[in-house]
């Protein structure tokens, strides 16, 4: 089950990338007309639209994106089918679908056909279609039939199933529903206390990359939150519309870089060279862009005590920003780009009282972590206990960095006789060997990566950082 979580929320990780997109581009509208959204400037309303173009199509993103990443091969043909399965179940369970289906009238459909267009329903879809594409793509169909064999067929079975799927949703969806809006509106009820619980759980769900579920419920039009979409658009309530964004940039900009600043002073002194380099990288990718993986997984589990009071602090931040009605949004993530792309957007809210809390937050984190790390000793990067560094600096003092690197890290897999697949995400590789016990991790730790995540029996993540894909790119090579 964890295997395939990991792997959904990899998944998950191609679409929502594609978000800085509509950011950059509404963003420098909305900086263009701040106050028409777009009605006053001919250029305004084309970005403006543009940008929207992505954020009002995320479901079918989500539809593309899951399905060619849960599919064995990557096929485009499974990207094809996720866009099928998603058009098959949002169509037959449409408001007026649903109506005739029923004999009634449209106005009288369940509330909960009115929003099939939803992140949750494009996840769905694009897990069947893979599964789709893993099960029929390589079948071989009669002679009569031959030109439907293959990926050919994987379109076929996919609006087969979605048929039987959206029989089953015709019932279940609006019990589902009720559900997520009952959790949403519990926790909306609770203003911001529920604003900083959802921060909260956001980061605590972070390794295992379930926070995206959490995020469709709060951020996309799942049960009509839509922090995101309603920001953006201007459709929401300023000072309460992007309280579920707003605190993540005192955290993202300011209280992680100081938390990696707190981490680098108290590395051990012939470590500290390391140990800056990995913090450096790390603190300005999470102010820059709002990434923040790389260095969350530095510390995540060499000292998860103080993961889970990052974790409160990220839920204290959001519950202050809620509380204050300071609100800005964000396209991708809480970064410097995201921040100053939304300081025009009209429903942003005295947005620069969020660089105040952020340096307080700064202040917090930097000698709270300074303070556990020390007392408690923990073993944050470049407190570890000694070991022999082994080949560090040929990692990147010769040849193609990237190439080396990924060599290395391939032999600590235990190479071709152990490593059955390689994948990655946004920072990290995701391996599956046969035998774990055949893993090096020193090895592969020697590199200079930021961390090891064993996740399963035959599953292992290697925390890379942003420029993982060169990596993985690299280790395809050698596996070829």
């Amino acid at each position: 089950m964890m295997k395939f979580l990991q792997k959904l929320g990899r998944s998950l990780m191609l679409p929502v990338a594609v978000l800085p997109a509509a950011a950059i581009l509404m963003g420098i509208g909305y900086w263009i007309d701040p106050n028409g959204w777009g009605e006053g400037n001919a250029a305004a309303a084309f970005l403006i639209k543009a940008g929207g173009s992505i954020i009002d199509n995320i479901p079918i993103l989500f539809a593309v994106g899951v399905a060619l990443g849960m599919s064995k091969n990557r096929d485009g043909s499974a990207a094809l089918s996720g866009l099928v399965a998603y058009l098959v179940v949002t169509t037959l369970l449409s408001t007026n679908s649903v109506a005739l289906l029923q004999g009634i009238d449209p106005e009288n459909v369940n509330a909960a056909f009115g929003k099939i267009e939803n992140a949750f329903i494009g996840i769905i879809s694009g897990i069947i279609a893979s599964m789709m594409y893993n099960r029929f793509s390589h079948v071989q169909l009669p002679d009569a039939f031959a030109f439907f064999s293959g990926k050919r067929l994987v379109p076929i079975m996919t609006s087969i199933v979605m048929l039987v799927a959206s029989a089953a949703l015709f019932f279940l969806w609006p019990v589902v529903f009720s559900g997520l809006v009952s959790f949403g509106t519990a926790i909306s009820k609770l203003g911001a206390v529920g604003a900083g619980l959802y921060g909260f759980f956001n980061r605590l769900l972070i390794p295992t990359g379930l926070h995206h579920a959490l995020n469709a419920v709060f951020w996309f039009d799942t049960i009509g939150i839509n922090d995101i979409g309603k920001f953006r658009d201007g459709t929401g309530i300023k000072g309460i519309t992007g309280m579920y964004q707003a605190g993540f940039f005192p955290i993202m900009m300011f209280g992680l870089p100081a938390a990696a600043l707190a981490m680098y002073h108290t590395a051990k002194t012939k470590r500290k060279k390391q140990a800056a380099s990995l913090m450096l990288a790390a603190g300005f990718a999470s102010f820059f862009t709002g990434v923040t993986e790389p260095l969350e997984f530095s510390f995540m589990f060499l000292a998860p005590a103080l993961y889970v009071v990052h974790a409160a602090l990220t839920g204290l931040s959001l519950t202050i920003a809620a509380l204050f009605h300071w609100t800005a949004g964000f396209g991708f993530s809480a970064g410097f780009v995201d921040y100053f792309l939304s300081l025009r957007i009209p429903l942003a809210n005295q947005p620069y009282m969020l660089i105040l809390q952020g340096l307080v937050f700064a202040v917090i984190y930097y000698f709270l972590f300074r303070f556990l790390i020390t007392k408690f000793n923990l073993k944050t990067p470049g407190r570890e206990d000694d070991e022999v560094d082994g080949e560090v600096g040929s990692v990147t003092a010769k040849g193609d960095r990237f190439a080396v690197m990924a060599a290395r890290i391939y032999e600590g897999l235990g190479g071709d006789d152990n490593v059955t697949s390689v994948d990655n995400c946004v920072t990290r590789l995701r391996v599956e060997v046969k035998d774990m016990n055949a893993v090096d991790q020193k090895k592969i730790k020697d590199t200079g990566v930021p961390g090891i995540n064993i996740v399963g029996p035959q599953s292992i993540q290697v925390i890379v950082g942003t420029q993982v894909q060169f990596v993985a790119d690299e280790i395809e090579k050698i596996r070829k």
